[in-house]
């Protein structure tokens, strides 16, 4: 088993290493264009991974699959165990669940770009550190979250009702966009670290007392020198308003993450199936973002649905039992299709009310 994680790590550090160290090795701003065919590049290799899940799983190579399933668990099947099918079909829940979700952590991202006036040749960078951080974090949570789930099996109903009252939040509150959720982390940052008032090129850290290229963090504003660098010592290091920027990122996908995985371990309990759907839809962040940056308003129903997908899930995974008597063992199946209907529902929705388009 151990066998398997180390390759799935090598690949991704191998793919992410490939796209920081090749594809976007110098800073250019993303068009919409090469955004459209990474974020395809990213979604086919995210799908076809499916088909070694059912592989390795339908052969069990090196144990995996071996591993408890509380939603697999059954009188037909009282070890919980996985089959190709059952696995692959879970794993391409998963990753719709966690694809459609980080389109609303885009949203938040947009606004966190425009709050901190981070120039668009600079995006990219942000963006790729402040995932590479995110994938750290899903790790860890994954991992603590599988421990609880094995000790605490009661645990699952906790974590239904997160996402059902998530989704209540998500339809009953209307969010401020105007002051996303990391505008005060980016009050406390600026008043107690030492964040410089301007951008230094692509450099999240400068010395002070350098001569760095320095640029205007609110655009048309027009900064000689920056005024927390004279201040400072000679040779200290100050952060720039770019770091600043992936602090904030990182918080934001912290946030989202305490919906999302949830959602994913009310599909399987398997933590390969539940880190490689979780990894593979953050993988694509960066080029979905940039693909959709010029069209989030158009998607006005998206939320909408997203919050409907998190009720179903929630309510799946306080029902599971119940739900797999009634549809049988591949019920999941069915989530699936489901989960699929009410996300195309809300894009039909979006593209067919024209006029209720608003900019986020």
């Amino acid at each position: 088993m151990i066998w398997i994680w180390l390759g799935f790590t090598t690949l991704i550090l191998a793919l992410l290493a490939l796209d920081l160290g090749v594809f976007h090795r110098k800073a250019h701003v993303v068009g919409t264009k090469e955004a459209l065919i990474w974020s395809a590049v990213w979604i086919t290799l995210g799908l076809s991974f499916s088909v070694f899940i059912y592989f390795a799983y339908e052969a069990h190579w090196f144990g995996i699959g071996r591993t408890i399933d509380l939603m697999s668990v059954s009188a037909a099947n009282p070890l919980g165990h996985n089959d190709g099918f059952s696995a692959a079909v879970k794993y391409l829940t998963g990753y719709l669940i966690e694809k459609s979700l980080s389109v609303d952590n885009i949203f938040v991202i947009a606004l966190v770009f425009s709050m901190i006036g981070v120039p668009p040749l600079y995006r990219h960078r942000v963006l790729f550190w402040g995932i590479l951080g995110a994938l750290v974090m899903r790790a860890v949570m994954i991992a603590v979250g599988v421990q609880l789930i094995s000790r605490f099996s009661w645990i699952i109903y906790v974590f239904g009702g997160i996402l059902i009252l998530t989704a209540l939040k998500m339809l009953l509150i209307k969010d401020n966009a105007s002051d996303p959720a990391g505008s005060s982390v980016v009050r406390w940052c600026k008043r107690h670290l030492p964040v410089t008032e301007c951008f230094h090129g692509e450099h999240f850290w400068v010395r002070a007392g350098t001569d760095a290229s320095c640029e205007a963090a609110v655009p048309g504003a027009r900064v000689e020198r920056d005024a927390v660098v004279e201040k400072a010592k000679a040779g200290a290091w100050l952060m720039t308003p770019l770091f600043l920027a992936m602090i904030v990122v990182e918080f934001t996908d912290l946030v989202f993450a305490v919906d999302s995985i949830p959602a994913i371990f009310a599909i399987t309990t398997d933590p390969f199936l539940v880190f490689t759907s979780n990894v593979f839809a953050i993988m694509g962040l960066r080029s979905l973002y940039f693909a959709l940056e010029g069209m989030l308003g158009a998607f006005r129903h998206l939320k909408t649905a997203l919050a409907v997908v998190l009720m179903l899930v929630g309510v799946k995974m306080m029902t599971h039992v119940w739900l797999k008597e009634l549809f049988g063992e591949h019920f999941n199946l069915w989530v699936l299709a489901g989960i699929a209907a009410v996300l195309a529902a809300g894009v039909l929705a979006s593209i067919m009310n024209p006029e209720d388009r608003k900019n986020p």
